[in-house]
């Protein structure tokens, strides 16, 4: 899931960057002011799990040895590794700025509905998802587990939140790198023109 996340992110993140490119206003500035906000959280859960997930995955649910089989081993490898290398590359690449602290009460209501899923499950298909999710063979730990992977996601949240921070601090503050806003360059263009046709008109006059 946290995959198929990462994908939709990027297809409209190309999106918003095309339309911008193309008029000097992304899409995502004409979406309703909700919409706008739900896009903030979304990019919160996209720089925030990926992480979460490479840990828990490879702390708690791989086994060795590795897999036999080479396609099952990619594939491994691209969802629960390259996850968190996509992730970096939104955190460092882009400019955006840091997120909302308000998102960290997003990411634990998303794990709670996740971990909701996971029940819903074994009701529903006699399995769980995630071994260490269930009561039967963890007792004790079940609660440690869940509430450890919640710590977690608010630890990671603040290391995320410390590294758009700086990345945003040395760019723009210490190196002055603002860069230019294409609806900036599209009013220069269009002041300068104004001003070449009114010189010419003043000419002939």
């Amino acid at each position: 899931m946290t995959y198929w996340g990462l994908a939709f992110y990027f297809l409209f993140a190309a999106l918003h960057t095309f339309t911008y490119a193309r008029s000097g206003i992304p899409l995502l500035d004409r979406f309703p002011r909700p919409l706008q906000a739900v896009h903030s959280a979304f990019y919160t859960t996209v720089v925030v799990f990926p992480f979460i997930v490479t840990v828990v995955y490879w702390g708690l649910l791989y086994t060795s040895p590795w897999f036999p089989v080479a396609f099952d081993g990619w594939s491994n490898v691209s969802q629960h590794l390259l996850n968190s290398v996509h992730s970096l590359f939104e955190i460092i690449v882009p400019r955006t700025d840091p997120m909302p602290l308000v998102h960290m009460v997003w990411l634990l209501v998303v794990l709670g509905l996740y971990l909701a899923l996971a029940y819903i499950t074994h009701a529903t298909r006699g399995w769980y998802p995630y071994s260490f999710l269930d009561p039967a063979k963890q007792k004790s730990k079940l609660a440690a587990y869940i509430v450890g992977i919640a710590v977690g996601a608010i630890v990671v949240f603040g290391i995320v939140w410390g590294l758009v921070w700086l990345r945003k601090w040395v760019t723009e503050t210490k190196l002055k790198k603002t860069g230019k806003f294409a609806n900036q360059a599209h009013r220069a263009g269009e002041g300068a023109l104004e001003a070449a046709v009114n010189e010419s008109k003043e000419a002939r006059s």
